[in-house]
């Protein structure tokens, strides 16, 4: 199985990198990142880059796609190569997959159409405006599309995958050598779960949140 993960310039490092190491680790799998532009591609924080020798055209009919989000996906909303590519891929792909707001990306694509799909909670009504109905929950899996909500919703989709494409067993394994058991210090981690003043600070401290 190949899994083509996609890089901008601004992406979310671990929107990527969650899924890359719940999925690269199955059996029989390669995971090759690519972009429209290859060479280094510097995330958001702009201290790690990723260096992509991959470019749209060398990823011709992957298995799955994953599309993570980032500051950097304002600069993917238009149509042009990336959402040619996403389209064409996903006529044969097993599956078209999103973390964050990357599903804005697949949204505006068009490839989301009809379906369910999640994004962070932030970004969430922005869906129906591409089409997609937005559902509020940590994984969305609606055909062949996977959507995670947040960041760190990446590891619980692509375990959920892992478990479709392999079988229980084997996700849960991965999640065993992993050691993923969330034991976060705060309950705040939705705007539904934390105290009203975290939710205020937050676009205090983060105003581009």
């Amino acid at each position: 199985m190949q899994v083509a993960i996609v890089l901008y310039p601004g992406f979310t490092a671990l929107d990527v990198i969650g899924p890359y190491e719940v999925l690269g680790r199955l059996p029989d799998t390669e995971v090759v990142f690519v972009a429209e532009q290859p060479g280094l591609v510097r995330n958001d924080l702009g201290s790690l880059s990723a260096d992509v020798v991959a470019c749209l055209d060398d990823v011709p009919r992957p298995d799955m796609v994953i599309v993570g989000g980032g500051p950097g996906q304002a600069e993917q909303m238009s149509d042009g190569a990336l959402h040619t590519w996403l389209r064409t891929v996903d006529r044969t792909a097993a599956w078209t997959a999103s973390v964050c707001t990357g599903a804005l990306i697949l949204a505006a694509a068009g490839v989301l159409d009809g379906r369910r799909a999640t994004t962070h909670w932030g970004a969430l009504e922005h869906l129906a405006e591409f089409g997609a109905t937005p559902t509020n929950e940590r994984v969305v899996i609606d055909g062949h599309y996977a959507t995670a909500a947040g960041v760190s919703a990446g590891i619980d989709m692509a375990l959920t995958l892992a478990g479709l494409i392999a079988d229980h067993d084997v996700a849960q394994a991965l999640q065993l050598l992993i050691e993923y058991a969330p034991e976060p210090p705060y309950h705040a981690g939705s705007p539904n779960s934390a105290p009203a003043e975290v939710v205020e600070k937050l676009f205090t401290l983060f105003p581009s949140a």
